[in-house]
Formats: structure tokens, C-alpha cells, sequence
């Protein structure tokens, strides 16, 4: 372990120490100067769309390329999931990620892998918002939470509402083979969220602002899907038991009226000196057999 002096709180006591400590030349962590490089090198704009509200797009960023996201007319949550593009059974893993690093990420974090892959499938690069921690407890780019679902929509209200992140995401990615069952938790992009006293989560409104962007470099060729939120920017929303009687229940124009576009925008780093100490990351050679007993075969007398 680090002999770093732990921080102290303001009730005195210590800060208990993460699990998973950010050690100089650990695995887990970026090396900083060079992805420093990379978001600040020249790069071409290979490919760019405008994802129209409450919709879903799906698209390749191949490997050793930056990808942004954009906030273009203003404030806008989007969803977003991450797959290998030649194997989807590997996928981002929002859990392992909120463990390795925190439960909300921004520059220089790495978004990693299922398993029995775990490997870092993306480093973010940028951030225009680096928004903190403020006065609730919230912080931006939620890995506390997962995508709203139609689902516990019918469980909460009794009725069929067909405008979520879940079902968004499950359009998007249909024309590449895949189907519900491969919508994973989500990495939510420029989202405000915290735990309050009760260590409940909570939503605040998003605080980007229009030209906001948050980017990544692909580790390998990954298949991103996003989705614009059909709660907008969740300065309006109204998903929840018991919204009616709290006072904070809004119609469906109300969210609308809260809904912006995102966009999305490829980049080809021009100076290929940049990468020339980069690889794509391997999987972790786990060899063990989990504890499990295989009989061993004797060739003489041909018997297990």
C-alpha cells in the first residue's frame, strides 16, 4: 500500500482508503502525459452526427481513435454503452469501473471490460466540464446509476411508456446483431448525480452548457451506442412512485420541452509518432480453472 498520509474529513476523522489505491505505475491507472499528448494533438474529423432527441445511435470507433461527445444546443443527459466491435460478449463494465476508479469519471479514468476480459476498453482524454463537487453531494458523468427502462416505468405506473434510455439503446444497436439482451449499465454523460444522507440516489440538472464535450480514446475497435435521454436534462422528469403526491410529477410536454440533441464526433490523430509507444491492451491471462477438479487421463492403461 501507498504511504501517502490519508486526507481528513471534516468530522475529523480520516478518509478510509479506497480499495483500489492509485499507485504510481499501477496497471489500473493511465499514463498521463501520454494521453495528455494525445487529446492535445492535431487530429482530422473523420465522421460527425447530430443524435435527435429521444433516439438512439450506434457507430464504430476503431482503435487508436478519439471519440466526442458533444453538447451542442445546451444541457442534454445521454446513456451510453461500449462493446468490443468484433466480440460483443465483451462489454463495458460500469461496476468494476466505479470500483477501480469512482463512481462518477472524467479525465484520465479508463472505462474497462467484463469478464473474463477486463482490460480497459477506452481512456478518457477531455472534459470541458469538470464540474467537482458541489454544495449536495452531486457529481457529473454517473456511474451510480443505469439507464431508465420501460420497465420499472409499468412497475411504478401501470402504464406502457415506450420513452427510455433502455429502449433507445435497443434500437440503436439492432442493425449490428445485437438485441435487448446486450444493453448493459451505462456510463450516463453529463449526468448529476449523488447519494443524499439517506444513501439514496438522487438527480440534479445537468450542468453542461452548449459546446460542452467529453471525450475518449478507443483502446480497441469498440461499437459505442448513445442515447439521448427522453428525460432530457433532468431539470423536468418524471419517473418515480409516487411523483404525484410529492408534487413533482411532469407531463410528458414538460420533458420535452427539456430535450436536446447530442453529438458525436470522430477523430484520426494526424501525427502517427504519437502512438508509436501505444498498444491495444490484452486480455489478463487468468489460467487457473476456478477451483474446479478435472480427472486426469492415464494413456497406459486408457482409464480416467
Amino acid at each position: 500500500m501507498s504511504s501517502q498520509t490519508a486526507k481528513v474529513t471534516k468530522t475529523g476523522l480520516p478518509t478510509p482508503m479506497p480499495a483500489y489505491f492509485p499507485m504510481e505505475g499501477s496497471p489500473l491507472y493511465a499514463d498521463r502525459e501520454f494521453y495528455k499528448r494525445v487529446h492535445e494533438s492535431s487530429k482530422k474529423l473523420v465522421w460527425k452526427e447530430i443524435v435527435p432527441i429521444r433516439s438512439g445511435k450506434a457507430w464504430k470507433v476503431p482503435k487508436g481513435h478519439v471519440c466526442r461527445i458533444t453538447t451542442p444546443e445546451g444541457p442534454q443527459v445521454g446513456d451510453l454503452n461500449i462493446f468490443n466491435y468484433h466480440n460483443p460478449r465483451e462489454r463495458f463494465w460500469a461496476a468494476r469501473t466505479r470500483q477501480l476508479h469512482s463512481a462518477h469519471v472524467s479525465t484520465y479514468d479508463r472505462l474497462w471490460s467484463n469478464l473474463p476480459y477486463l482490460r480497459p476498453m477506452a481512456t478518457i482524454t477531455g472534459d470541458s466540464i469538470d464540474y467537482g463537487l458541489d454544495d449536495q453531494g452531486g457529481r457529473c458523468h454517473d456511474l451510480l446509476g443505469t439507464r431508465c427502462d420501460p420497465y420499472v416505468d409499468k412497475l411504478l405506473s401501470g402504464q406502457d411508456n415506450d420513452f427510455h434510455c433502455h429502449s433507445n439503446l435497443t434500437r440503436a444497436i439492432l442493425p449490428y446483431g445485437l438485441t435487448e439482451f446486450d444493453v448493459h449499465d451505462v456510463l450516463n454523460v453529463f449526468q448529476l448525480t449523488g447519494l443524499n444522507e439517506n444513501d439514496q440516489y438522487f438527480m440534479e440538472t445537468c450542468p453542461a452548457k452548449a459546446g460542452d464535450y467529453f471525450e475518449f480514446f478507443a483502446e480497441i475497435d469498440l461499437l459505442c451506442a448513445l442515447s439521448t435521454c427522453p428525460g432530457g436534462d433532468l431539470s423536468t422528469w418524471g419517473w418515480g412512485e409516487g411523483d404525484e403526491a410529492s408534487g413533482s410529477k411532469s407531463s410528458e410536454d414538460d420533458m420535452v420541452k427539456c430535450c436536446r440533441p447530442l453529438g458525436i464526433e470522430l477523430y484520426e490523430i494526424d501525427k502517427a509518432d504519437v502512438l508509436q509507444q501505444w498498444s491495444e491492451p490484452g486480455f489478463i491471462n487468468y489460467k487457473g480453472n476456478h477451483g474446479l477438479q478435472f480427472p486426469v487421463f492415464n494413456k497406459q492403461n486408457r482409464q480416467w
